[in-house]
């Protein structure tokens, strides 16, 4: 730097200017950088005393304009982020609505907001039609296994309908939906590119379409990447809109499930298997009469008289003809009429209506199917009855034995596994003679003259020896039927056949040819439940009559459920009845069995209810006609 500094001094007038120059220039920088060091300090000096960008107490110009420059730049910052805003929200509003899911609301408010958007949309909710070309049990059926994963049948037009049981969106322009119908689920897959109108799609799918409504689908079956059968639509239709909030995981609840069986079909799939099995038996059961030769008639369901069987009956009022009739519990008395009348086999599947208790097994209206067969008696009953449940069992089940849970099918409060038992309908069926069976059963002789005094105080003394209760009236019959159920009824878990009933418990019934004081009668039970009735049929108008009368005596003595007088049955019987037998079965319990159901709720459509509202008076017929 020295010998530098020489070389300069030394030389040309030039290099010493160029020198000079430099050096000044140098000494402005530092100057410059010291006075800048000093506005810093002072700016952190006056920053800690509140008093920022001051110097000596006044504010630079520096400060200033870095001031002015600052809040200019904020305001336009501030004024483009609102402006951004409000167009994100003008577009979200109009153009690109997201695909929304209020089901986190309350049902109350979902109820209203659906109640109100139905007055707003652009289409009626409600259309008289739409075209339908293919089931979707069908559809799956013709296509679940004739494409590959990702394939598409762009050229099969298809229109199917159905209830839209899922939704799920996977951005604004591919929403899922699962379609189901007919006991059938198919998968929807809804593209913006595939619609006929996509302007109109991220509208319709955010806003129209929820889980629970009916919808018509125009597309074409194909496969999605994944292996699943799809539709792909190319237009959906509003057909009926759901206007509550559907559960969003099966419906549990008995109380709610009975009463709204409509939603319980719509929830819970397996419910539905019930009714299929029930319309099953049914019609194999006419099916299986109408091949030998029976006629299905139908019968009154209101009768001036309440007979046909042991039961309390309703009782109803034929304004036009101010009668009070009955509602009928049992169609035997106009069958047998009718084969008075030369109708050889007939018979009728109905309603039967009894003024009794609700319980597992028992409601009060149920649907029963009653026979009845000239020239038949009830060994050709029992052997009938055999090939008939065992034939139904086997074509309906697949085999003879049926697993049945009679506490039902959960599992304890204790996670143990549910009981079961197995059930075994191969012929042939156990038979058992009541009285004798229940002698062997109790180690005691029973009396067989059961329409004697003697015979009742009797049976009293069994009853209450054994502790076994019998309310009021305690009549002879009723004192048997209790004995029966306590000690017979439980060894029946197979079919089982329990014969040869007294006299005095059945007043319709023949009397045995080598049983004094018993009739030719059979009940069957399964799993200790009656599902059976039937009887060599009494013919002798004299003998029915007498019959009437010792059931009368029961019915003046308190007796609800006993037989009335019937003088118009009698005067049929006097025109002739060939030897007959007839034959009763509970279509109701026989399905709890074959659907493995312990109550009787679970195999009707609509089991009688006690009404929310019990406040409400009683109806007075007069008023409402």
């Amino acid at each position: 730097f020295f010998s530098f500094i020489c070389r300069v001094i030394n030389g040309g007038r030039r290099q010493r200017v160029v020198f000079i120059s430099f050096v000044l220039l140098f000494g402005f920088f530092i100057l410059m950088e010291e006075e800048t060091e000093n506005e810093e300090r002072l700016w952190e000096d006056d920053e800690n005393s509140g008093v920022v960008g001051r110097v000596d107490g006044e504010l630079s110009k520096n400060e200033l304009k870095r001031r002015a420059k600052a809040e200019r730049v904020a305001r336009e910052k501030a004024e483009k982020e609102a402006a951004k805003a409000a167009s994100t929200a003008a577009m979200a509003a109009v153009s690109k609505p997201k695909i929304l899911d209020d089901e986190d609301l309350d049902p109350t408010q979902y109820f209203e907001n659906r109640r109100k958007m139905m007055g707003e949309l652009r289409q009626n909710p409600y259309p008289h039609k739409f075209e339908v070309t293919v089931w979707v049990p069908a559809l799956i059926a013709q296509w679940i296994d004739r494409l590959e994963a990702g394939e598409q049948k762009k050229d099969e037009l298809v229109r199917m309908a159905g209830r839209i049981v899922s939704k799920r969106a996977a951005g604004q322009k591919l929403v899922f939906y699962d379609l189901q119908a007919d006991g059938s689920r198919i998968q929807v897959m809804a593209q913006k590119q595939l619609y006929a109108d996509p302007d109109n799609f991220e509208y319709e799918h955010s806003t129209v379409y929820r889980r629970g409504d009916i919808v018509g689908v125009v597309g074409f079956p194909g496969k999605s990447k994944t292996g699943e059968l799809s539709v792909f639509p190319s237009e959906m239709v509003l057909l009926a809109p759901c206007l509550h909030m559907l559960p969003k995981r099966s419906l549990r609840d008995p109380e709610t499930r009975y009463r709204q069986r409509y939603l319980d079909l719509i929830m819970n799939s397996h419910v539905r298997e019930n009714f299929i099995m029930r319309t099953k038996i049914i019609r194999f059961l006419r099916s299986f009469l109408d091949q030998r030769g029976f006629m299905e008639v139908e019968t009154p369901m209101m009768n001036t008289i309440a007979g046909g069987a042991t039961a309390r009956p309703f009782i109803t009022h034929h304004n036009d003809l101010n009668l009070d009739m009955y509602m009928r519990v049992a169609p035997e008395l106009y069958l047998k009429m009718l084969v008075v009348g030369g109708l050889d086999k007939v018979y009728e599947i109905g309603r039967n209506f009894r003024n009794e208790g609700i319980d597992m097994t028992h409601n009060p209206e149920f649907t029963g199917c009653e026979f009845y067969a000239a020239y038949y008696d009830y060994n050709d009953l029992m052997e009938l009855t055999e090939e008939l449940l065992s034939s139904m069992v086997k074509e309906l089940t697949g085999g003879y034995k049926i697993v049945y849970h009679p506490n039902g099918k959960e599992s304890g409060p204790d996670e143990s596994e549910p009981t079961a038992v197995i059930i075994d309908f191969t012929p042939p069926f156990r038979r058992l003679s009541m009285v004798s069976a229940l002698e062997e059963q109790l180690k005691t002789d029973i009396p067989r003259d059961l329409e004697a005094p003697e015979a009742n105080q009797r049976l009293r003394d069994i009853c209450t020896g054994l502790g076994v209760h019998c309310p009021e009236p305690r009549t002879t019959a009723r004192l048997l039927d209790k004995l029966v159920g306590d000690y017979l009824e439980p060894q029946c878990i197979n079919p089982t056949f329990i014969c040869d009933h007294p006299a005095i418990m059945s007043p319709l019934a023949k009397g045995h040819r080598s049983l004094p004081g018993m009739t030719e009668r059979f009940e069957l039970f399964v799993n200790t439940k009656e599902v059976c009735n039937a009887y060599t049929e009494l013919n002798d108008p004299s003998i029915q009559r007498d019959r009437f009368r010792v059931s009368g005596k029961d019915a003046e003595g308190g007796d609800v459920e006993a037989m009335v007088h019937d003088e118009d049955f009698c005067v049929a019987l006097e025109y002739g009845l060939a030897p007959t037998a007839g034959w009763g079965m509970g279509i109701d319990r026989l399905t709890m069995f074959l659907t493995d159901n312990n109550t009787i709720k679970e195999v009707l459509l609509f089991p009688a209810m006690k009404p929310k509202d019990t406040t409400r008076p009683p109806i007075d017929p007069q008023a409402e006609s």
